[in-house]
């Protein structure tokens, strides 16, 4: 990682008298942080559990919280960097996710820590679109940002296993809490470090918020998010679709969403200017970074549930076991950012998307007696490879030739696509998991009272989490292939222009 930062920075290339390498290592951390809060938080979920009295059911807010205030405010993020100042706007999201993140810590009842892990998503929704905006406003279009952005999309790779790797670690041998203080330190100093390397990078842009559009987007897509989070047939098989609260956070999620359209339409300062959605390569990146989120976050979350619950991984072990994984994912993007501005764009997404719907169609054939190195490592890391060539390309093509006062405002769009994408991976393929798991789990119960055997219900119930498991990694396969279909259909950006000509 020191060596690709290094490439990335010392071209002799510097901008008003600073240092490339040292504003990418800023923002890269910075990424680093937001991503692995996602991730570390998880693997504490039991000891928050029982040191604050969470029931089953509350426990999931102290990750929904974040997701709701994170994917909710994304937009409003994203534009806040591009009117007030880029570099404003991110240190002051990194101290908001820093301040939270020492209040969460400290934490001795649910609402307080709920509240923090609210602020902390806040926090996360500034930094997020502003430093995807830094990099596209400081390393021109070409070889500097190619590699800029392969820099940061391996470390928003990283930070998905580190947060497993760290979370794991820092709840064995210090506490729970120590997954909210370790954002303090690296938070404050990549502010600080801001302030002495980004300097003069970004200046305000011009205009006015757009206050009907941050109101409608924000709350349209925190009431998607949410009756999204709240869709999922449940462990015991139980169907939230048709529920009160579900029906009503999707209909107004609708409804509200189509206000925005309608609003931005018509506003002079729009919130997310419809010149960005004129490109229909811009279209076709988002579209892709969708089903991207929708496939990869789903199956990331039961492949985590699958070693823990059905082969025993500690959570340790589980995250040590997805480091082949991420080790092929960093290496795709980087290759991809090298690769990019020699074959463009759409041959690389059409072969991440046959590697990523390959590999988890090839994952689906994981049973409760398989092995690591025979059953999950090789589609692993043909999934790692997929995405690794994938990220790159998207972000180029989802900010290529955005104008510097809408940069913000595209990156805000293509995170926006990643939430949005994981909410409803998360809710279907949790529809398709628990719904075959607990069919599969009947229908070995009735087998085994017909034959009269003594087959242990705990062996029962590990079959059927891998019966239903591996039909959510095959749903994820389906709809790992649209990735392709987009890319053939709407992606026509020429490798010119991803090479700065």
């Amino acid at each position: 990682m020191a060596t690709t930062l290094s490439a990335a920075g010392t071209a002799g290339t510097k901008k008003n008298g600073r240092h490339l390498g040292l504003a990418l290592l800023v923002i890269a951390t910075a990424q680093l942080m937001v991503v692995l809060d996602a991730t570390i938080v998880t693997v504490a979920l039991p000891h928050i559990q029982r040191a604050l009295r969470f029931s089953g059911s509350d426990l999931e807010w102290v990750v929904n919280a974040y997701a709701l205030a994170f994917g909710g405010l994304l937009l409003l993020g994203g534009r806040a960097g591009d009117l007030l100042g880029r570099r404003r706007m991110f240190i002051a999201g990194l101290l908001l996710f820093s301040a939270a993140s020492l209040v969460g810590g400290l934490a001795t009842s649910q609402a307080w820590l709920l509240t923090a892990r609210a602020v902390q998503g806040a926090g996360g929704a500034i930094v997020a679109p502003t430093a995807l905006a830094l990099i596209a406003t400081t390393f021109p279009e070409g070889p500097s940002r190619n590699r800029a952005m392969g820099v940061y999309s391996a470390m928003s790779v990283a930070g998905t296993v580190v947060g497993l790797i760290a979370g794991g670690l820092l709840v064995t041998y210090a506490s729970w809490r120590w997954v909210m203080f370790v954002n303090v330190p690296i938070g404050i100093a990549a502010a600080l470090a801001a302030l002495a390397v980004l300097p003069g990078v970004t200046r305000r842009g011009a205009g006015r918020f757009d206050l009907p559009g941050a109101i409608t987007a924000t709350a349209g897509m925190t009431a998607l998010v949410y009756g999204l989070t709240n869709a999922a047939t449940g462990q015991d098989g139980a169907s939230h679709w048709g529920d009160a609260k579900v029906v009503a956070s999707l209909a107004g999620g609708a409804v509200l969403l189509a206000a925005f359209a309608f609003i931005e339409g018509r506003s002079r300062h729009a919130l997310l200017p419809g010149r960005l959605l004129r490109s229909r390569d811009r279209v076709g990146a988002n579209l892709i970074m969708l089903v991207m989120g929708t496939s990869m976050f789903g199956m990331f979350f039961f492949l985590a549930l699958f070693v823990q619950d059905v082969w025993g991984y500690s959570a340790l072990k589980t995250g040590v076991s997805f480091l082949p994984v991420t080790a092929v994912m960093l290496a795709g993007s980087i290759a991809a950012a090298t690769l990019v501005p020699r074959i463009g764009a759409r041959p690389l997404l059409l072969a991440g998307g046959v590697a990523l719907a390959g590999g988890m169609y090839w994952l689906s054939r994981l049973s409760e007696h398989g092995t690591y190195l025979g059953g999950l490592l090789g589609p692993g890391l043909v999934i790692g490879t997929g995405f690794g060539l994938l990220i790159v390309p998207l972000t180029l093509v989802g900010l290529s030739r955005v104008g510097e006062a809408d940069s913000g405002a595209a990156a805000s769009l293509l995170n926006s696509g990643r939430q949005v994408g994981g909410s409803i991976g998360l809710a279907v393929l949790g529809t398709v998991a628990w719904t075959v798991v607990s069919d599969s789990a009947r229908a070995q119960a009735a087998a085994v009272a017909r034959a009269g055997s003594r087959v242990p219900a705990a062996s029962q119930y590990r079959a059927a989490l891998a019966a239903g498991f591996d039909r959510a990694f095959l749903v994820a396969a389906a709809i790992a292939v649209l990735i392709a279909v987009i890319a053939v259909t709407t992606i026509r950006i020429r490798r010119a222009g991803l090479a700065g000509g």
